[in-house]
């Protein structure tokens, strides 16, 4: 594939995984990004999953046909990106490596080297000139982890972004790039809010025309909406207004208020109801859907004097990647003793700018007149201005 006249892209597609980073489901696969910069001097840019070393060498090869590779960039040290270090290095002996220090600290754990003999220690702004092609380094520590650099080309205008917007899914498969990108970008790197914001602050001052990530396609229009989402989901705002309705169910009887509840909801105008089964989705998708509208409902019964096991493992993972600035509602069940909303509550406690709604919704066993009203009431206020 050509992204530039001087810029090739030799990745590869893996169809062989099911779950990514052994717990995001990927119907349509990964692809692992590599790309070449052909000049006076040849940079390779990344490595790819272990079992695709061949067929990147070979894709390598047929870029460059007799031509040595001078530099292997190597800007972020997952075994997704990483794993071919040493087969490159022994392909090529020749060949730098180019990284962070904090990478080559790595490369140590994995390889037993650090490279002290053939490589150069980028840090924020140091350049590398290829001929035509200068590069400018630039460090995005926690972005998602912390020897993570991204590197900028001037001439073609291109900003290599390691992790940075990715999405999940080969690039031979055709699909939306937003939502698995979304479910990616939550996932992968969204506790990271704040750094992202600083990385997205040094991409402002650059003209950047393509974004080349190291997964998904490769970005060349509309590079404003992009960024935009980017902003979006990294400062954990709302993406679009909607009610997410969450729930877990033992009987029928809590899944039961909650679709009385999306009922009230839609009746009343609300623009957006999601509803997830807890037990049954997709988990990732579940996280996805509460960060990407801005209001949270939380239905669960209470068990063993807490709350049900997907429900505690849901806002944990919302809790994990930094829940927050949305308002959120809770509805309990319990034939005896009701303390789910107590345990929720407290799950939150460490959550920045949560509002919680002011009607809370308790059943005790069965929906009935009671309860039914708190129902009424809080859609009533969900569905406020």
């Amino acid at each position: 594939m050509k992204i530039t006249e001087d810029i090739k892209y030799v990745g590869v597609n893996d169809h062989q995984v099911d779950l990514f980073e052994g717990q995001y489901v990927v119907p349509n696969g990964m692809a692992y990004n590599s790309y070449v910069i052909m000049d006076e001097k040849i940079a390779v840019m990344d490595t790819v999953d272990a079992a695709f070393g061949e067929e990147w060498l070979a894709n390598i090869k047929e870029v460059i046909g007799n031509r040595q590779p001078d530099y292997l960039i190597v800007q972020h040290m997952e075994p997704d990106h990483s794993a071919n270090i040493k087969v490159f290095t022994d392909a090529y002996p020749q060949a730098t490596v180019v990284a962070s220090l904090p990478a080559f600290k790595m490369m140590q754990n994995f390889f037993g080297t650090d490279y002290a003999q053939r490589r150069i220690t980028t840090a924020e702004g140091a350049t590398l000139s290829l001929g035509k092609h200068t590069l400018t380094f630039y460090t995005a520590p926690m972005v998602h982890w912390p020897e993570v650099i991204v590197t900028y080309d001037a001439a073609d205008k291109v900003l290599f972004s390691a992790d940075g917007f990715g999405k999940f899914g080969a690039l031979d498969v055709e699909e939306d790039w937003t939502c698995e990108a979304r479910r990616y970008y939550i996932g992968i790197v969204g506790k990271y809010g704040v750094q992202v914001q600083a990385l997205l602050k040094k991409a402002a001052g650059l003209d950047i025309e393509i974004i080349c990530p190291l997964h998904g396609p490769v970005l060349s229009k509309n590079l404003g909406y992009y960024i935009g989402l980017y902003d979006t989901w990294s400062s954990y705002r709302p993406e679009e207004e909607g009610v997410m309705i969450a729930y877990t169910s033992v009987y029928g009887n809590t899944k039961k208020a909650v679709e009385e509840l999306a009922v009230l909801l839609q009746e009343k105008g609300c623009p957006k109801v999601v509803v997830n089964d807890l037990a049954r989705c997709d988990m990732a998708e579940a996280v996805e859907d509460a960060f990407r509208y801005s209001k949270l409902v939380l239905a669960t019964t209470t068990y063993n004097g807490d709350v049900f096991p997907f429900m505690r493992e849901f806002i944990h993972e919302l809790t994990e990647h930094n829940f927050q600035n949305r308002q959120v509602a809770l509805i309990e069940n319990g034939t005896w003793a009701p303390t789910a909303v107590k345990v929720m509550k407290g799950m939150f406690e460490k959550s920045k700018n949560l509002i919680f709604a002011k009607t809370e919704v308790k059943i005790m066993s069965a929906l009935n007149e009671e309860s039914r009203t708190q129902l009424e009431t809080l859609a009533a206020e969900l569905c406020e201005e």
